[in-house]
């Protein structure tokens, strides 16, 4: 059983929210399946229990999120069939509009921003690994989408830059519902701890924030 108290210490952990946007998992979503399994298991509603206590405990808080300039500029755009065919609607998640914006109840004005033209990682060719190393994160506790991409790569990532990884189970999902929970067990487990949102809640209101009485 793992010591989610040390593990995700605040003073050395950041909580990184993976495309919960509202062109995502929204009210503009272009991803019905996955808004509705988002919705079916609650998960802007963990998501944002876990953020509530992360500000609270004073854990950064970083939103990743992703958008496509009009002019498609900075995005590869025909190496990948799965962005092909979302580029096919030239208005899909355009810098500026309403789509990309965090959705309201994960959304605050301390936030820090990581924003993404291309890939599915919010660490490749963005300055999230830096940011977080500025704020002497070791940890990242991983929310958001989805189980098919972004939080495999994520993970991934984060491991291969040597941080440690915690994914809040019940704030992630994929498509199908049963593939992400096959993800979660046999991709997710070998690389990251795994808690649920009121597990890492009560860990932090435990150890009574940052100032409290925490082991490095």
């Amino acid at each position: 059983m793992i010591d989610l108290a040390r593990l995700a210490d605040p003073r050395h952990t950041a909580m990184l929210v993976m495309e919960m946007q509202r062109g995502v998992v929204g009210d503009l979503s272009r991803f019905p399946e996955l808004a509705e399994v988002c919705a079916e298991r609650d998960v802007v509603a963990h998501a944002a229990q876990v953020a509530t206590a992360a500000r609270a405990a004073g854990v950064p808080i970083v939103q990743c999120t992703a958008a496509f300039r009009a002019d498609r500029a900075g995005t590869h755009t025909d190496n990948c069939p799965f962005i092909r065919r979302l580029l096919r609607d030239p208005a899909h998640m355009l810098e500026g509009t309403g789509a990309v914006e965090v959705v309201p109840e994960l959304s605050a004005p301390g936030d820090l921003e990581s924003r993404r033209h291309h890939g599915f990682s919010p660490f490749t060719g963005t300055s999230l690994d830096s940011t977080l190393r500025a704020l002497g994160v070791r940890t990242v506790v991983a929310t958001g989408l989805s189980l098919n991409l972004g939080i495999p790569g994520l993970c991934l990532e984060a491991v291969n830059l040597g941080y440690r990884v915690v994914v809040v189970s019940d704030a992630v999902a994929g498509v199908p519902a049963d593939y992400g929970d096959a993800v979660m067990t046999r991709t997710i487990g070998l690389l990251a701890a795994r808690a649920t949102a009121g597990e890492l809640v009560r860990a932090w209101k435990d150890g009574e924030g940052a100032a409290g009485p925490w082991t490095v």
